[in-house]
């Protein structure tokens, strides 16, 4: 983008933002992109969970800031019966729900609005299940509707999950963004009004900052919850200001538009550190990226197909080109190696032609068939340069001879339409969301998220899944890790994707600001954030 671009677009910004730009109890933050709605639960992308989970709603358990650590929140305490069947939640009482101008809560927070958030979810004969345009995601690809028996409320500040058999990740699991916690309240107000639409534009929760208003591609503004259970934060104003470029949101963090730039490249790392302005944070994180093989869709149900990609791919130089030298390792698996339950025995696909070619010879398809290549514009920690990526790719398919084209999508619109299983090939990535190996399997390569959508490989493998099946319901981690061990190499053998790389994550901040802190399952939470 030219300097002129940049200028226009900081003036833009300063516009929209108005005098928060300036002022101190206003935290801007820059982001790679718009959040797809508010309610959190009918979605999966990373920044619908910035702009919604971890704003906005909360659940009965969270992770410790910078951790995988489980730490009570709208639960006070818990307690798992011997059998693991039975998980008994002491609610806090006191918290208060947001009020906006159509809504003014009448009673705090209670078991009743635990029970509504997920009957919503399991129960079809619920009056709110149907209303979901983009169903369940989470709770589909997880297969929450088979585990869970019931939710009952034993009384005002207690409930009770009963399961049908034990999941060792349920508890973490309850800690991720689609088990928040709604107003039931809230709902059948807005049933009564005939306006459904309202839970996703004009959300109601419990968490540090209120809902305000949303341009859409351009910014989401919250105000400060000064009845926070925990505390209102230190900042009176957030404002996610949608940069989808990446050079640009450097540009407006050196002008001082906006205190934390997120998701810089990492090949831009070393001139942000000189930077005295700024500070700089990173973090090993749980990221994957990945390019989708869609086995949906011929040749591609071949696995010599998938595994001539596989072959065909420079996955070094796509690194060096990505990610610069030492902020991404190259992936094998599903997972990163720091989790438990990797396969250090795993060999990586190596770069080879000749045998890309022998293997679709194989198949009687040397050459001659076309493939299209799906990916989004700016850039994210898993996907720093979409559009160099994406042109790799093409490059290395047509040395086998296939012929390919790339097809630009806004990051919203990529999802829903790969979700529907349209593409070829798309370039996605993965934040785990609770440390734990399943959370990396069951959403996106079992056989419920096949039939759900979020599997983008479309792939589903009876082995495969009966052994991560079996894996959750395990108590014993030793036991655990054995069988993931089991389902890896399957998943390798298979290729139903292009395992990328694990690279590592960046945020960019002001000098001075306090109080941010990098997660592990890739989430920005804003809470506790101070502005010198």
């Amino acid at each position: 983008m030219s300097s002129t671009s940049l200028l226009r677009g900081g003036l833009l910004l300063a516009a929209l933002l108005g005098a928060h730009v300036q002022a101190a109890d206003s935290l801007v933050v820059c982001t790679e992109a718009s959040p797809e709605g508010f309610d959190i639960v009918q979605y999966t992308a990373a920044t619908t969970a910035d702009a919604s989970a971890e704003t906005l709603f909360e659940r009965l358990v969270a992770f410790a800031p910078g951790s995988t650590e489980i730490i009570p929140a709208l639960a006070q305490s818990w307690s798992i019966s011997d059998d693991g069947l039975s998980y008994t939640f002491n609610l806090r009482q006191g918290v208060k729900f947001h009020s906006n101008p159509a809504f003014t809560p009448t009673r705090p927070f209670s078991a009743d609005d635990v029970l509504w958030s997920f009957q919503r979810q399991l129960d079809p004969d619920h009056p709110w299940h149907k209303l979901s345009l983009r169903g369940f995601p989470y709770a589909e690809a997880m297969g929450l509707r088979q585990l869970i028996e019931r939710v009952e409320k034993l009384d005002d500040y207690r409930v009770r999950f009963v399961l049908r058999h034990p999941e060792a990740p349920f508890l973490a699991n309850l800690a991720m963004g689609f088990a928040s916690i709604y107003s039931a309240e809230y709902a059948d107000q807005l049933l009564a009004e005939h306006a459904p639409e309202r839970l996703n534009s004009q959300p109601i929760g419990t968490g540090p900052f209120i809902f305000e208003r949303y341009a859409k591609d351009a910014q989401v503004r919250f105000r400060s919850n000064p009845d926070y259970w925990d505390g209102a934060p230190a900042i009176d104003r957030l404002l996610l200001a949608i940069t989808t470029e990446p050079n640009v949101r450097q540009q407006r963090l050196k002008a001082g538009d906006c205190q934390i730039a997120l998701y810089p490249r990492p090949v831009d790392i070393p001139a942000l550190k000189a930077d005295a302005r700024l500070q700089v944070l990173e973090l090993d994180s749980l990221l994957t990226a990945y390019i989708g093989i869609n086995t949906r869709h011929p040749p591609l149900d071949d696995v010599r197909v998938r595994q001539a990609l596989n072959l065909a791919f420079d996955k070094a130089a796509y690194i060096r080109a990505q990610y610069g030298e030492g902020n991404a390792s190259p992936a094998v698996a599903p997972y990163p190696a720091t989790l438990w339950g990797y396969d250090e025995q795993l060999q990586d696909w190596p770069h080879d032609v000749e045998r890309a070619r022998q293997l679709l010879g194989e198949t009687g398809r040397k050459s001659g068939f076309k493939l299209s290549i799906w990916t989004r514009p700016g850039g994210g920690p898993t996907n720093p340069n979409p559009g160099i990526g994406a042109q790799m790719l093409q490059a290395d398919l047509a040395r086998l001879g296939i012929a390919s084209d790339i097809r630009v999508f806004e990051w919203g619109e990529l999802i829903k339409r790969a979700k529907n299983g349209e593409h070829d090939l798309v370039f996605m990535g993965w934040a785990g969301d609770n440390g734990d190996p399943d959370n990396f399997l069951t959403p996106n390569l079992s056989c419920a998220a096949a039939e759900s959508g979020e599997n983008q490989a479309g792939w589903c493998n009876e082995a495969f899944d009966a052994l991560i099946t079996q894996a959750r319901r395990e108590p014993q981690q030793q036991k655990r890790a054995a069988l993931y061990r089991q389902a890896l190499t399957i998943f390798h053998e298979e290729a139903p994707w292009i395992a990328l790389a694990h690279p590592k994550q960046f945020a960019a901040l002001r000098k001075g600001v306090e109080g941010f802190v990098l997660s592990p399952m890739g989430s920005n939470n804003f809470a506790r954030v101070k502005l010198p």
